[in-house]
């Protein structure tokens, strides 16, 4: 049997590390900007959601008379509560509360410290204060 390969030859051991080190450093200058646009999308997913979850409680409102008691919390917007005559919900598109872009749940309080209520999400940390995508978003 005779070898047809004559003539072809592979990549030596400095080729492939040199086409190495390049990738290396252009995962270096472009990576960083990637994980910036990413951690900002969910930034901006975080603040729709809690634009959205604010008009449902306006409809709530709207209905009910009254936002959803701090016991109800968000729940109320897609489950009627116990005296909800006037419920004429669920006020959200999907039948279940939605999560914030990093898996957790949304924060309501009522009676908020400058408004009616509180709605935010604590970012990235889930944990107080932050900045980038650590920043908590309020409405």
């Amino acid at each position: 049997m005779k070898d047809n390969r004559i003539g072809e030859r592979g990549f030596t051991l400095v080729e492939l590390l040199v086409v190495l080190v390049i990738l290396g450093l252009l995962v270096g200058v472009v990576g960083p900007k990637v994980v910036g646009y990413l951690g900002g999308a969910k930034s901006k997913t975080a603040r729709v959601q809690v634009e959205q979850l604010a008009a449902a409680l306006d409809l709530y409102l709207v209905d009910m008379g009254h936002y959803p008691s701090g016991e109800d919390g968000l729940a109320a917007l897609v489950e009627a509560p116990m005296d909800a005559e006037f419920w004429n919900g669920p006020y959200l598109n999907k039948k279940q509360l939605p999560l914030d872009p990093w898996g957790n749940a949304f924060h309501y309080v009522i009676p908020g410290q400058d408004k009616e209520y509180d709605l935010y999400t604590l970012g990235a940390d889930n944990a107080e204060g932050g900045e980038g995508q650590n920043a908590d978003i309020y409405r």
